[in-house]
């Protein structure tokens, strides 16, 4: 075992933030489609989070935002003339104008699925960028995803970057559905892959909503990072939560170390899955299961309470929980009761992100972890982890660039394209990073 942390990158919110609805099959992304958006208010939230965090004693990193309004997407699909001609006659394509300025890339916990050096066969850490086929607005991230990715941990000694994966059955939304659990972040872990649907196999399946994540897909990732068998488990989503707006697994669970916080009703064949973990984890793994007498699937979805990000501090776990449970009637009875009573939880730590949230992403949507040992850390490339510096000039850039309100028909704006290079162009140099963007 080599000493390693698990570093929460967080992404930055972009500049298009905006309220568009575009994904269906996340509840509150429908529920607020249309309304102004605030990307100034959203990206300092967030920046909060990690700053706190990184106070608390855990490493924190940034993940930088994309280029939107996305003009290769759109001469892609037949568009021509200079920048403002193609934003202008987007006013008779809607549709296309609301996917080529989505601002879902902050949402990094999809952006990519990572095994650590301790686990893999060659010992180093591999990464492999999410394909996210199941949404146009989300399909477009890949490119600018696996350049930043590559970007950070560039060093090949270290560092080992796979392609997305091919379409068809491979349909892939990353780290959202897929948990790593182990006794100390640099021991051989096991890794937890649950899967909406199996093409291969076939079995129940949602009535309403996709299930975005396939089994066949996760089992490729596994291959290709180099994981043993009895380094993985693979469970399936209950298709029931699918259709009540649990699209990604980190809706309806969250783990860390030896613990998964999960709902009742998370999973197919749910005693299964747990004995499962517990064969390949060993004696002290432990669930905290939520009843679903206690917080209803509609309460954990509206109050994303297991889109909580569970941490460790020092020897403690603490859950960083959206201040939306506190909205929530039985999801505050139970975090404030029945969760502060066990033992594997030390603190709940609420956080404002709710310009994340109405657009459907809690604090566990916003990070992407990885683990990483001194060395590994050390050949980082960037300035991308977060110190009181880095804080502080971001919340600045932020401020400067950023507008205050966004409505839904200020999209397609040229000025705004032009906000957007200004703004990345001067990030690329604040994280020292040359090449981020093509």
């Amino acid at each position: 075992m080599s000493t390693a942390h698990e570093i929460n990158f967080d992404g930055l919110v972009g500049n298009t933030h905006n309220y568009a609805g575009l994904s269906f099959g996340n509840v509150a992304s429908a529920n607020n489609k249309g309304q102004a958006s605030s990307p100034k208010q959203a990206a300092l939230q967030g920046l909060a989070k990690m700053k706190a965090l990184a106070d608390s004693g855990l490493k924190q990193g940034v993940l930088p935002p994309h280029v939107r309004p996305y003009m290769p997407y759109l001469r892609a699909l037949g568009f021509t003339g200079n920048d403002s001609a193609v934003l202008n006659s987007l006013k008779d394509h809607r549709e296309y104008r609301n996917i080529c300025h989505s601002a879902s890339n902050m949402w990094v916990a999809n952006a990519a699925t990572i095994a650590p050096s301790a686990d893999t066969a060659d010992g180093r850490v591999h990464f492999t960028p999410a394909n996210l086929l199941s949404m146009p607005h989300r399909a477009m991230e890949v490119a600018q995803t696996a350049r930043s990715l590559k970007a950070i941990f560039a060093n090949p000694e270290h560092f080992a970057h796979h392609q997305a994966l091919p379409d068809g059955i491979h349909s892939d939304e990353g780290a959202a559905n897929h948990t790593r659990f182990c006794r100390e972040y640099g021991d051989a872990g096991v890794h937890f892959f649950v899967y909406g649907k199996s093409v291969f196999s076939g079995g129940a399946a949602p009535k309403n909503f996709p299930a975005r994540q396939t089994r066949e897909s996760f089992e490729a990732i596994a291959r290709l990072h180099g994981l043993a068998e009895d380094q993985c488990v693979f469970a399936q989503q209950n298709p029931a939560v699918i259709d009540a707006g649990v699209f990604h697994n980190d809706v309806i669970s969250v783990g860390n170390r030896q613990v998964l916080f999960t709902h009742q009703d998370a999973f197919v064949d749910q005693a299964a899955v747990y004995n499962a973990l517990q064969a390949r984890c060993g004696a002290d793994f432990s669930v905290i299961e939520v009843p679903r007498d206690a917080v209803p699937v509609s309460d954990a979805v509206g109050s994303y309470l297991f889109n909580s990000q569970l941490v460790s501090l020092g020897d403690q776990q603490v859950l960083i929980a959206p201040s939306n449970c506190q909205d929530y009637p039985s999801v505050q009875r139970y975090l404030e009761h029945t969760l502060r009573q066990h033992p594997s939880i030390a603190d709940v730590r609420y956080f404002d992100v709710r310009q994340s949230m109405a657009n459907g992403g809690g604090p566990a949507c916003l990070r992407l972890r990885v683990v990483l040992t001194e060395r590994e850390i050390a050949a980082l490339s960037g300035n991308v982890l977060l110190t009181e510096d880095l804080y502080a000039t971001l919340c600045d850039w932020v401020t400067r660039h950023y507008r205050d309100q966004l409505n839904p028909e200020e999209l397609g704006d040229s000025a705004l394209l032009s906000e957007t290079h200004a703004a990345l162009t001067e990030l690329s140099d604040i994280l020292q990073l040359p090449d981020l963007y093509a």
